[in-house]
């Protein structure tokens, strides 16, 4: 009994105790847990219409926004989070723009401004900052989150599944048939900005706590991994979130006990579950389509 108590002991100490015992895990935790439930709904709506690289390149046009908010005010949650979202939705409608009036696609529109966008951000922060100001920005620190940071995310996730609660019919058709919803007068064009608005919403909170290069791993992986195992949306969009949550938890604890950073390893836990589904998932895993085949 005291060998097994003392390893339940051990258990706990490594899974749990870091979440007890310090606070800023507990905020670091919060933030990862209200980030899953907003952004990785939303990453399952982007892989549904085979829009999976706009979040990464939304989340690059986030730069020069913060990098304009940290020369104004310095590492201000709202003002790098408003020059953020102001610079992330001006490359979205810059580049619905341009589809609309010329023949080049959306994914190459948003591919030139998002690379331009991520270019003017580092080069003006590198002009007016130092390499600890660009490393914060790109990679960000989630055991860092402070009670602003908190709030932000919070209530970005609140938003988020407010609005997608009462578009999630118009959503989930035009995810898989917009000509008809267009067809039938449905509210297309509307689901499709509060879409790109909630995306960037969500890129921005994820930014305070991740940094713009690792933000959009949280939104995109968990879905990319759970669309191996569940196909409806609503189940898919629940396993994305569970998944997202885990890989929080499992990426802070790494983080602490190895000393190693938060948002890389969050992401890297994510990565494995993505590998994991690919090799054993239900749907189109490489191991059981090998057994099938057989």
């Amino acid at each position: 009994m005291s060998e097994g108590a003392g390893a339940l002991q051990a258990l706990q100490d490594l899974l749990f105790s870091p979440f007890a015992e310090f606070g800023f895990m507990r905020r670091a935790l919060v933030a990862v847990v209200a980030l899953s439930m907003g952004a990785a709904p939303l990453g399952c709506l982007l892989v549904l219409r085979r829009m999976s690289l706009l979040g990464d390149a939304m989340a690059h046009a986030l730069l020069p926004g913060a990098a304009v908010g940290y020369m104004i005010a310095g590492l201000s949650v709202t003002a790098m989070g408003l020059g953020g979202f102001v610079a992330a939705l001006a490359v979205a409608l810059l580049a619905g723009a341009v589809t609309r009036h010329t023949h080049q696609r959306e994914d190459a529109s948003f591919a030139a401004f998002y690379l331009i966008a991520l270019a003017l951000g580092v080069l003006l922060i590198s002009m007016r900052g130092s390499s600890v100001d660009l490393i914060h920005v790109l990679f960000g620190s989630v055991l860092a989150v402070d009670d602003a940071a908190l709030l932000l995310v919070a209530s970005i996730a609140s938003l988020t599944l407010m609005l997608l609660a009462l578009l999630y019919r118009p959503l989930v058709v035009e995810s898989f048939d917009a000509g008809f919803l267009a067809s039938v007068g449905g509210p297309g064009a509307l689901s499709h900005g509060v879409l790109l608005v909630l995306t960037v919403a969500n890129l921005v909170g994820g930014f305070q706590a991740m940094g713009t290069l690792m933000a959009v791993g949280l939104m995109m992986v968990p879905a990319i991994a759970a669309r191996f195992w569940v196909r409806d949306l609503a189940p898919l969009a629940l396993l994305a979130a569970l998944i997202a949550m885990f890989s929080g938890w499992i990426g802070l604890l790494l983080s602490f006990h190895a000393d190693l950073p938060s948002g890389p390893a969050i992401v890297l836990v994510a990565g494995v579950i993505y590998v994991l589904s690919l090799l054993f998932g239900r749907h189109d895993g490489l191991l059981r389509r090998g057994t099938s085949c057989c």
